[in-house]
């Protein structure tokens, strides 16, 4: 069995999971709640909790169980709260005498497709959209991916996030639209969808499309309309990931990150593979589950990782 580390955010998590992808653990403690004052995830915060959190977390994951590798998200992510789960997971696996396995943090969101009862097996085309990415990505085998799009600027989840704030709703910004948009008209406004070279993604536009609405009524007129703006901006974000994932003209597709737990991408999406919900936002599981297929760094060699920001 593997333990998985992950706190490439503001969730700190850890998990168990055997070889044939069965999960027998799995621990996330949330920081929604303390970084919504902010109106989104403030790192230093996020590392400072991590801290108070990780061995508290771990232990309850393991509770007693033996594992013979650990698996840590090393990149991408907030760098502080990144090494928070580095050193943890150095720290455990050198007491142990456990070999160690760096995970992209962007591949653990591939895997997470891996785990039972999915179990999804290659090749198939993969979105990935989440808080900070937006990408399409080829799958040939559980090993890694090949990137075919990815953003210009602003991920999905960014632009959800965003635009809640523009529209003076809570963190995290996905959730709350994803909630207020089933009260409104998604044909309400037009919002644009960027047309960009290739397969990229692009929502800088979008995103200014609802500020320029936004700033156009008064406060009452916002109060009024406001469920129709987020219904109708919701349905511009999932049109584009809809239509790029159509572009590339897969037979198999399969949907994962955070965005994956929108609902109305879910529905516009009935026969592609998506990851559990439980398993769309960040944790520990995907983190084991990319584990399974990493490279094994053996003791004491993992001592000089680090952790990296980018990807």
């Amino acid at each position: 069995m593997i333990l998985g580390i992950e706190t490439s955010c503001d969730e700190t998590a850890a998990a168990v999971v055997a070889e044939d992808g069965e999960i027998v653990s799995s621990v996330v403690a949330s920081q929604a709640d303390l970084h919504a004052r902010f109106g989104g995830v403030v790192p230093e915060v996020a590392s400072r909790r991590h801290l108070e959190l990780i061995a508290p977390v771990v232990a309850e994951a393991l509770d007693g169980r033996s594992v013979e590798a650990v698996a840590v998200t090393t990149r991408p992510g907030l760098i502080g709260a990144l090494l928070v789960g580095v050193s943890a997971a150095k720290a455990l696996a050198w007491a142990l005498r456990l070999p160690l396995i760096p995970v992209d943090h962007l591949h653990g969101h591939v895997a997470s497709l891996y785990l039972k009862p999915l179990d999804l097996q290659p090749p198939f085309t993969c979105l990935l959209a989440s808080g900070g990415h937006t990408m399409l990505l080829d799958v040939s085998d559980r090993s890694g991916y090949r990137v075919l799009g990815t953003t210009l600027d602003d991920a999905a989840g960014e632009a959800f996030d965003k635009g809640a704030r523009l529209l003076g709703l809570g963190y995290p910004g996905g959730r709350e639209i994803d909630l207020l948009a089933r009260e409104g008209d998604p044909t309400a406004y037009r919002f644009p969808v960027a047309r960009v070279p290739g397969l990229d993604f692009s929502f800088s536009g979008l995103k200014t499309a609802l500020l320029y609405a936004v700033r156009d009524l008064t406060v009452d007129e916002l109060a009024a309309r406001r469920a129709d703006l987020a219904a109708s901006y919701q349905r511009a974000i999932v049109r584009a990931l809809v239509e790029r994932l159509e572009a590339t003209g897969a037979e198999r597709v399969a949907v994962v990150g955070g965005v994956a737990a929108n609902s109305e991408l879910r529905a516009a999406l009935p026969e592609a593979a998506l990851a559990p919900l439980a398993l769309c936002t960040d944790n520990a599981a995907m983190i084991a589950s990319a584990g399974r297929y990493g490279e094994r760094v053996p003791y004491p060699d993992y001592l000089v990782l680090d952790a990296r920001a980018t990807a």
